[in-house]
Order: C-alpha cells, then structure tokens, then sequence
C-alpha cells in the first residue's frame, strides 16, 4: 500500500503578483478596494450625530466632543485594532472572519466544546457581515446623491430614482465582472479622499480652533456633562469605522503592508482633515449641521462633487458585494451554506468571481432598503449594530489567537483587547437603543441567515452519520465482489464521496442496475482544509484489484477543480493514470426526507432538506465536465 502526495504548483496567484504591482501600485488598488467603505461615511457621520434622535446642540463643546470621539474611534479601533493588530493575524495571508475563525480553531483543536463555540462566533460574525453587506451600497449611494438637495430643494424626487438606477445598473453589471473597470477604482477614490483633505483643509482655516478635538478632554467632557445619556451618542459615532472590517477582509488581496501605509499616510489624515473641517464649518455656521459635507463645498463645485461622491459609493458598494462573493466561496468552501454557482469573470485572477444567487439576493434587499427607509437618516438608524456586533466577535477571536499563537505579543495585546472590548460593548448598547428605529433589520437579517448556515451544517453532519450508519465497509466490500467479480469494462469510474471509508452509493447502484465494474475505480472524497491555500494537493492510497483511494484538498479560498488536479496523480504514482477523455464520474444525488427523529426540530429538517434540494450539483461545483458525470438518485431519512 502506497501513500503519497503532490505539492500545489502556483496554489496563490496573487502572492505572486505582488512582487510585479510593486509597493505604489498596491496601495493604490488597496484605496480603491479596502477603504471605500469607510471612505464614504464622511458624507453622514457628523449629519447623523446632530440628528434630532440625539437630541443634541450644535454648541462649540458638543461639536468639539463629538469630533474628539470621532477622532479618537478611528485611532484605536481601525488604526490600532484592525491595521496595527489584526493585520498581524493572517491565515496563509488572507483574513477576514472566518479566516480568523479557522485561525482560532486551528489553535484550539478542532473538536471540544471551545472550538465548537468559536465556530459558532464565527458564523453569526459571518451572518452580521452579510446583513451589514447589504445596508452599505443603500445608505452610501442614497447620502452622495442626496446632495442634490443641497443644489436645489425642487431636485428631491429625484433622489430615490436615480439611487434605484445606480444600484440597478451596478447589479446588473456584476455579471461581466470588474477586472477591466476595476483598475480606474483607485484612481477615482486617490481623487475622492485628495478632495476630502482639501476640503477640510479650507474649512479648518475659517475656524482653527476646532484642531482642538484631537484632544482627548474633549471627549472625556462630553461625557461630563451629558453622563450616562452621551454613550448612546456612539450609535452616530460607529458610522465613522463602519468598513473596518474590511480592511482585514480584504488583506490577500493586496497583502498587510500596503494597506498598513495607504491607511496610516493618505487615507486617515484625508479622513480626519474632512470630519474636522466640518466641525469648523458648524462652529462658524450652527444652522450648516443639515448636511455639513455638501454645505463646505463651494457652490461651484457641488455637482462635480455629486459625481465624484456617487462615483466613490458605488466603487465602495463594489467592495462589498465582491467581499460578499469572497465570503459566500469561503462558506461554501467550509460546508457553511450550499452549493452554489459560481462564474469566473476573469482568466487572469483566480479571486474575480460572480455568484449569481448572492447578486440578485443582495440587489433585491438594498433596493427595497431604499424604498423602505426613504433617507440615508432613516437608513443610519439601521447601520451599526451589525458592524458593532461583527467587531466585537473579532476582539473575542483575536484574544484567542494572540492567546494561543503570539507568545511574544500577548503581553501587550490580551490587555489590549480587554480595552476594545469596552469599546464595543458600548457600540453595541449604544447601537441595541436603536432597535425600534430600523436596528431590527440587520439584526433580523443576520439572525436569519446565521439560522440557515447553522442549519445546513447541522443538517450535512446528520446525513453524513445517516449514510454511514447504513453504509458497507470498503475493506470487507471488495473481497466479497471479487469472490463472484462482474464484468470488467475499459475506462476509469470515479465516484464521489464523503466518506473515505464506506462504499458509495452510486458504486452500489452501479453494480445493480448496469451489472459492470470499471477497469479503474477511484474512491475520489474532496477535503476542504482551514488554510486558504492547499500545499499538498493529493494523497492517493492503493487498495488492490483496480481500486484507489484518492483524497484532493483544497483550501477554503481556492476553486475547487476536480479534473485539472486528478490529471497530477500520474507525476506521483505511475499506476493511476486518470485520462480526462476516458473517465466518467460517479455521484449519488441525495432526496433528504425529514423525519421526526433526533438531532434537529421538524422544522429545520425540512428547510435542510429544501437547501439540499435547490443546491448546484456536484459537477458544476467541482468543475467536472457534464457529458463525463453520471448521477444516481437515492432516499435518505434523518
């Protein structure tokens, strides 16, 4: 009996595109991508926090308050937090929540109860990302044309159809893809923030005094003096950081380093210099705290800024519908939600997907968010409590890798975390007051979808122990056939399966109605591992009589490509020789019946057993050839 394994030839593309971009040509693509989202909150942050919800006054120590919070927010929880620290917690380069999950578990073991609730952490962080996802591109969108208001009172109905337009075609153009489109992204949002910076810039000269808000008294102040009622005012303040996650999200594809100098030296003094030039602009005009942003931009310059703001919201919107393609693959890929279908729109980055369900999931949503909230105020109401939620679970997670892979860092990070921790926690109250507001949405949406990964994976563990349970042993199954064997046809069977060690059903099926056995016959089981990037492809074990065990993994950020790694097998093992042109594959399609039996409510059962029903098959999954696959049906109760 032989084991082996081959190692991955070019497993990561885009590591090794770096090296080509250079450091200045990352940057630029990493403001383009990463820091669209919180590039844009600009355009309502200061708006919201004077929004009559807050009951606040536009006085000289409120304003000043209120900008040192906003200030302060974005130094330790995007600068220190996501790009000093979190940066540092890559796995095999990539980030984002669940890569920090797999990171986490990795480090706990992958079973015992502690890994099995970070696991769960996980997937609602996942869940929240998704229902954050989706308020991002309506509030962003909706505040940069709301500018027209500012330009023309008479202009406002014009506001929510031209919004419905500009998410409409953006959605409708995901399918083409971004790569051709995707290198003016930096560019336009270089120019976003360079107009940001001077824009403050100007307004700051008026009023100079309002350089004063860096001052952290100011903030400590304002909690003097409105006492336990001011921590509700962070429910405006988290607009600010809104799109710090996505700076870890978004870390392989331009890697740490250029996103640590985009955000330290461009894209956070361009923020700051904004937020306080318009504060200067309320001390020096109170009555300007209506739309702050647009108010500060000469009346000259108002409708190209309506088309430069537009322009960034939508690049932004971009980021966080690819980031919900990325997100949904690596779900997938880890066995968190359905097979889906997903399209490559470019032959030269393997990371440029389209993934038509989660498209049109999301447009559906964000377009009737805006004909439901009307206003980027009402929507404000909405956002924060997801993204407050979703940091909190990274502060949790990141104590438990700093805990059990930084041993030289720990002593600085673990009481660090325990001060994000404070902050978050009082996100998160601050956000919860404005549940009856429109909080409820994300929260609802994020529980949803977190019923329905927990669901499917809950429901694919219950299959897996029902096959098993009545399943044959492989090694007490060949010596019994090869006793009467059948009749021996040319060719290579591959058949799919989830467990190494029992008989296929679509090899039993095979055996009974066609009465034939293939010359070669692969037990093929696909494994996707906790790292984004698979460094063994293949593991090939020969069982005797024209049978082999073949494992192929793949990492949870790869395509899975059954056919291109199964051609590998002959440079490891002469014997198994897989030609593309002489092998069908074997897959039994499951029809899961719910059942009243242990091991998930009625309900649920039946919605697995409907996920199970409705998800892509295995060949378009797997990227196997539909004229080469045979699907054999069966009945399974859990």
């Amino acid at each position: 009996m032989s084991h082996s394994s081959s190692p991955v030839k070019g497993a990561r593309p885009v590591a090794s595109s770096h090296g080509q971009i250079g450091l200045a040509g990352l940057m630029v693509g990493a403001i383009g991508v990463v820091f669209g989202d919180i590039g844009t909150s600009p355009l309502y942050t200061l708006r919201e926090a004077f929004s009559p919800h807050y009951g606040l006054v536009a006085d000289h120590d409120t304003v000043l308050g209120v900008l040192s919070m906003i200030f302060w927010s974005l130094m330790l929880v995007v600068t220190l937090k996501y790009v000093t620290i979190i940066l540092r917690a890559d796995n095999d380069g990539e980030g984002g929540i669940m890569a920090l999950m797999a990171l986490a578990q990795r480090s706990l073991g992958k079973r015992g109860r502690s890994a099995y609730l970070v696991g769960i952490l996980g997937v609602f962080g996942a869940s929240l990302f998704f229902s954050d996802g989706v308020i991002t591109p309506a509030i962003s969108v909706l505040s940069a044309i709301e500018g027209l208001e500012v330009i023309s009172p008479a202009l406002h109905p014009w506001i929510i159809p031209l919004t419905v337009l500009v998410l409409g075609v953006l959605f409708a153009t995901q399918r083409f893809g971004t790569a051709k489109v995707g290198r003016i992204f930096g560019p336009i949002t270089v120019l976003w923030f360079l107009s940001l910076a001077v824009l403050g810039v100007v307004n700051i000269l008026h009023e100079p005094e309002v350089l004063q808000a860096i001052n952290p008294w100011w903030a400590a102040q304002f909690f003097v003096n409105h006492s336990w009622g001011g921590v509700f005012i962070l429910g405006a303040v988290v607009l600010a950081v809104t799109g710090g996650e996505a700076i870890y999200t978004d870390m392989g594809h331009f890697g740490a380093k250029p996103i640590r100098y985009a955000w330290y030296f461009f894209v956070l003094p361009s923020l700051m210099l904004n937020y306080l030039g318009q504060g200067a602009l309320v001390l020096e005009d109170p009555a300007a705290i209506q739309n702050p942003f647009y108010i500060g931009v000469p009346e000259w310059g108002r409708w190209p800024m309506i088309v430069l703001a537009t322009a960034a919201t939508v690049i932004a919107s971009q980021a966080v519908i690819t980031g919900g393609f990325s997100v949904a693959r690596q779900a997938m890929q880890l066995g968190y939600i359905p097979r889906m279908r997903v399209r490559h729109t470019s032959s030269d980055t393997i990371g440029q997907i389209y993934i038509p369900a989660i498209n049109w999931a999301m447009a559906i949503v964000v377009i009737a968010l805006v004909l439901t909230f009307q206003t980027s105020s009402n929507l404000a109401a909405a956002y924060g409590i997801s993204v407050s939620m979703t940091m909190l679970i990274d502060t949790l997670l990141l104590a438990i890798v700093a805990r059990a892979l930084w041993p030289h860092w720990r002593r600085w990070v673990l009481p660090l975390c325990g001060v994000f921790l404070v902050i978050d926690i009082a996100f998160v109250i601050a956000n919860g007051a404005k549940v009856l507001q429109g909080a409820w949405f994300p929260l609802v949406l994020g529980i949803t979808l977190f019923t329905l990964l927990r669901t499917w994976r809950r429901g694919r563990q219950l299959l897996h122990e029902e096959v098993q349970q009545h399943g044959i042993r492989i090694e007490s199954f060949i010596p019994g056939l090869m006793l009467a064997p059948p009749v021996r046809v040319p060719g290579t069977a591959v058949f799919l399966t989830s467990d190494r060690g029992i008989v296929p059903h679509a090899l039993m099926h095979n055996l009974k109605h066609n009465k034939v056995l293939h010359e070669r016959n692969v037990f093929l089981t696909v494994e996707t591992l906790t790292v984004p990037y698979a460094h063994r492809r293949l593991k090939i074990e020969q069982i005797g009589e024209g049978f082999h065990r073949i494992v192929v993994r793949f990492g949870f950020m790869e395509t899975p490509d059954v056919p291109l790694a199964l051609m590998q097998c002959s440079d490891i093992d002469d014997s198994v020789c897989i030609d593309p042109m002489d092998t069908t594959y074997f897959t039994s399609r499951e029809t899961v019946v719910a059942a009243a039996r242990p091991g998930m409510a009625l309900w649920r059962e039946r919605l697995f057993a409907l996920l199970h029903r409705n998800a892509a098959p295995a060949s378009g999954f797997f990227r196997i050839p539909g004229n080469r696959i045979v699907e054999l049906g069966t009945h399974v109760e859990i």
